[in-house]
């Protein structure tokens, strides 16, 4: 219980020192934006690879890697499934224009606070699901992959609300509120977890499927979306290679 209590605490403050940067900066250049994201999408890449996926296989064993797939698959269409029937932002960051069919009548930053909800959720399970296992190790390192890349994405959210006309004491507020959605998120991982030990690999799995549909649906589009994608991949690949080597 400690262990999680950490790890969500870890990866709220994470969060919110994140926000504190992006309330001092305010307003970041696309490009900036960009190679930011891009961190964290090699950040959380990693993380869902190597400290989620892996260790799925390793405790499914050879002759169960289908549990692995199957669980990959549904962290996916989970996601997906949210992704349909939520009005969100479909950037993450909120800054370039979008139009929202069926969304007209919902205020915009309620639709930013809904897309960084979708997005923080399974980020805390991920962090959350790992520490039902003996072995804790995976765990921790999800959850400083998490941690670090929380920073750069804490700032990067905050430019859209200011845009927007809030506050900053109201901007703030959220943010607090976004952070305490990965706490919640942690938690229902680890009680997802901890409902039988067999089930432990499906749920690696499908929380590391969770963060890939993030990446692969939000985080990258977007950093490829105004000209500078080769520091954002670039900027990805070093995100990558900070979990790698942690």
């Amino acid at each position: 219980m400690t262990n999680v209590w950490i790890s969500a605490a870890g990866l709220a403050l994470a969060t919110i020192i994140g926000s504190v940067l992006g309330l001092i900066v305010k307003r970041l250049p696309h490009k900036w934006n960009d190679a930011l994201l891009g961190y964290c999408a090699g950040a959380m890449l990693a993380a869902a690879t190597i400290g989620l996926l892996i260790p799925a296989a390793e405790q499914a064993g050879d002759n169960k890697w289908w549990i692995v797939c199957a669980g990959v698959i549904l962290g996916l269409l989970f996601l997906n499934l949210l992704d349909d029937l939520i009005p969100h932002l479909h950037k993450l960051t909120g800054l370039d224009k979008e139009e929202h069919i069926n969304n007209s009548s919902v205020n915009k930053i309620l639709l930013f606070v809904l897309t960084i909800a979708i997005h923080k959720l399974p980020e805390g399970i991920a962090a959350g699901v790992g520490f039902n296992s003996a072995d804790t190790t995976a765990a921790w390192d999800v959850t400083i992959g998490i941690a670090i890349q929380n920073i750069p994405e804490g700032m990067v959210v905050i430019a859209p609300l200011l845009m927007a006309g809030v506050s900053t004491w109201r901007t703030f507020l959220i943010s607090l509120a976004i952070a305490g959605l990965e706490v919640i998120g942690v938690w229902l991982g680890y009680g997802f977890g901890s409902i039988s030990e067999k089930f432990l690999p499906a749920m690696l799995a499908f929380a590391g499927g969770a963060m890939l549909y993030v990446v692969s649906d939000e985080m990258i589009p977007e950093t490829h979306a105004h000209g500078y994608e080769k520091i954002a991949t670039y900027a990805l690949l070093a995100g990558f290679l900070t979990i790698l080597f942690i």
